[in-house]
């Protein structure tokens, strides 16, 4: 794979610097960069590399490298030049969200997909200057599992009241102006903010597509000023050095915390108080019937990034945090694998293990930094008996084949994923810059 280059890399390096130093600096020229081949190149890389299916104009990686990739890419640098480049609509597809409803992804062609992500190189050093360390979604070096380990350092710290909050139809409904508004205080190239308008504006007349390739950066810059009044008042009910209240967002998914001593009980309903102000001003609603406030210490449970959070008691009478993966996760992953069966119904067994694997690694590879032991053995039992059905029924047999294949056959002659082992979270150091 090849590397980012080293000047795309040191112009980013320098576009944070100087964002991170002075913070009311607005960026020009910027535009010029966006259309530079080597821009361009990382560009489709880095597409290339999520893969994905076609979008609106049915026009495939394959199909591109075919033509010519240098001639593709030529070609979008020309548009963006004479300005002549427009966007094309997202191809929209809906997926089950496993509760009877469906999110809708806009999937864009690859073409829009390049053009997005330079613009994403570009702009990501400005923001990322600017975005707080409360923020974990869908930003450089940062992990869901960072998020996991921060909410559940703050409830062991005696952070137990916990709201729960829950945005409708955040990415759907993200208004245009307000958030070009926000571009605008750090960037003051008119070709910059009439390219991304034109991005926009081919979906609709408000919201972010959930699959475009600037839409998670966008998303971010929108919700930065909820998570920088949640940083002030973090700092500002701070006491003796403890916190009273933190904060952890990752995307449109963010809890509260707030601290479990009955004197605080004021500090519960201010926070809520504060957040619906600062959502009312980007015309952001909760969905009031799903937020809710939580006490652990009342044996209470809230959701977040696919784990139920509780407080648990262990032997030795020492509190420790329960993270079991939720329920609708374990419903999810048998879904997965047996559309991957179905998918592969004709392929020799050693590849349609080898895809039933991949699936199946990423969802352990992701749980088991919580308490997973019972949700694993049940999700392994699951997985094996799905495959092994899927084997019979090839074979045109009955059954799952208990007495016809051991353990042994299908872990070790098949080659089935079998590392279900917990692994707990390690933190890292915070990288440097």
């Amino acid at each position: 794979m090849t590397n980012t280059s080293v000047n795309l890399q040191e112009l980013r390096r320098k576009i944070y610097i100087k964002a991170k130093a002075e913070k009311h600096w607005k960026f020009w020229g910027l535009y010029c960069h966006i259309c530079k081949p080597e821009v361009l190149r990382e560009a489709y890389r880095l597409a290339k590399a999520n893969d994905g299916a076609p979008g609106i104009d049915g026009k495939s990686f394959k199909d591109i490298e075919a033509e010519g990739r240098k001639e593709f890419l030529d070609k979008i640098g020309q548009e963006l030049h004479t300005r002549t480049y427009r966007p094309m609509p997202n191809r929209r597809v809906k997926i089950p969200k496993g509760n009877g409803k469906t999110r809708t992804l806009g999937i864009p062609t690859i073409k829009d997909r390049v053009v997005q992500g330079a613009l994403k190189l570009i702009l990501e050093p400005i923001f990322e200057a600017d975005f707080k360390d409360c923020s974990y979604g869908y930003r450089p070096k940062r992990s869901a599992h960072q998020a996991v380990d921060r909410v559940t350092g703050a409830i062991l710290r005696g952070l137990t009241r916990v709201v729960d909050v829950d945005l409708s139809g955040y990415f759907d409904n993200i208004r245009h102006h307000i958030l070009l508004g926000k571009v605008a205080q750090r960037v003051q190239d008119d070709d910059v903010m009439h390219l991304l308008k034109l991005i926009l504006k081919a979906n609709g007349s408000k919201g972010v597509p959930q699959g475009g390739i600037i839409s998670p950066l966008l998303s971010n810059l929108y919700l930065n000023v909820v998570d920088e009044m949640m940083e002030r008042a973090r700092e500002t009910t701070r006491r003796k050095g403890y916190d009273n209240i933190d904060f952890t967002r990752s995307a449109d998914d963010m809890v509260i915390l707030v601290h479990g001593h009955p004197g605080e009980d004021w500090l519960l309903a201010a926070v809520q108080k504060r957040l619906k102000e600062e959502l009312d001003k980007l015309d952001v609603q909760m969905n009031q019937e799903k937020t809710k406030v939580v006490n652990l210490k009342e044996e209470g449970c809230f959701g977040f990034l696919g784990f139920d959070f509780r407080l648990n008691t262990n032997r030795n009478s020492q509190s420790y945090v329960s993270k079991t993966p939720k329920q609708k996760k374990r419903k999810e992953i048998g879904e997965k694998i047996r559309a991957v069966l179905k998918a592969n119904w004709s392929k020799p067994l050693n590849e349609v293990i080898q895809s039933v694997n991949a699936v199946v690694r990423g969802w352990v590879n992701y749980f088991r930094i919580g308490n997973s032991n019972g949700t694993f053995k049940k999700v392994k039992y699951d997985v094996e008996k799905k495959v092994r059905k899927f084997v019979m029924k090839r074979q045109k047999r009955n059954g799952y084949g208990w007495k016809r294949w051991s353990r042994e056959d299908v872990y070790q002659r098949w080659g089935l994923y079998n590392d279900y082992q917990i692994r707990y979270f390690q933190p890292k150091a915070a990288p440097s810059r």
